[in-house]
């Protein structure tokens, strides 16, 4: 069942009409300048359609296909660019991180810590994202069931920290698919924490032979749509000025431009799906 109440992530706005809370925005920081214009048109929408809404960007991105592929731009020069939306605008960010170290360093400059879909079961690094006290959002790896994830929140919970939340991205069909199971969804919110739907990852094709993953972005909003009816309490996207020049994920990310027309037909869905609970 949907928790219908927007976290309590510091700095989130709250509104009383039940909506979906939103995480956004693109996949890495690719200039200092980045998150910050991004961040300006989301909130701009977010606002106007009452969505409580995190400013999501990586940091770095770890887990590249590729030697050569573009991995950012300086961790500290990113993690200051992130911390910018944070204090000039106002709203809540967050990061993903993929080692126990990275933790403490990147807490500093966020308000919420994500843990890879990949890096799920790491032990040592859900332990570590809870120490600092922060929001740890969990993606379920494309390799476990639902109700196996309960397991990875009590890594989290077992520290004392009970602000978690769990994200579906995709379960693995084949080898350069993704497939959603939105019967995941009710399993997973019956752990009692808000779970996401990751619209834009769940669309990727891994695993290209030219290591670069592609993509099926005509298709998030169908993805959106469905989640938002079976009840997922937020939903994860990634969304660029120009996907076809972003230096990741830009196979299924979505354009800036497209982002408030989803969005409000999401806040319609949400309703009637409230009027049926």
């Amino acid at each position: 069942m949907s928790i219908k109440t927007t976290p309590d992530i510091p700095g989130i706005r709250k509104y009383s009409n039940g909506n979906f809370f939103l995480i956004a925005g693109p996949c890495v920081v690719e200039n200092p300048e980045m998150p910050l214009e991004i961040a300006l048109v989301i909130k701009e929408i977010t606002d106007k359609l009452e969505i409580p809404f995190v400013f999501k960007a990586s940091y770095r991105k770890a887990n590249r296909s590729k030697q050569d592929s573009f991995s950012g731009i300086g961790d500290m020069a990113a993690l200051e660019s992130i911390a910018r939306v944070k204090n000039q605008l106002g709203l809540p960010v967050i990061t993903d991180i993929h080692s126990a170290q990275e933790a403490e360093v990147a807490a500093r400059y966020v308000d919420v810590l994500q843990i890879p879909a990949f890096l799920c079961r790491q032990t040592d690094l859900l332990e570590a994202a809870a120490r600092t006290g922060k929001w740890v959002n969990i993606k379920k790896g494309q390799f476990l069931a639902p109700e196996s994830m309960k397991f990875a929140v009590e890594k989290v919970t077992g520290t004392g920290n009970n602000n978690v939340m769990i994200t579906d991205r995709g379960s693995m069909f084949g080898y350069q698919d993704l497939v959603i199971d939105m019967r995941g969804i009710p399993a997973m919110q019956e752990f009692g924490h808000p779970v996401i739907l990751d619209v834009t990852h769940s669309l990727q094709q891994p695993n290209q032979p030219g290591g670069v993953s592609g993509g099926r972005p005509a298709l998030i909003s169908t993805i959106a749509r469905a989640g938002i009816a079976a009840g997922v309490d937020g939903i994860f996207l990634e969304t660029h000025p120009n996907p076809s020049i972003a230096k990741s994920d830009g196979a299924n990310m979505l354009n800036i431009n497209l982002l408030e027309k989803l969005l409000t037909d999401l806040v319609i869905i949400r309703q009637a799906y409230l009027h049926t609970q």
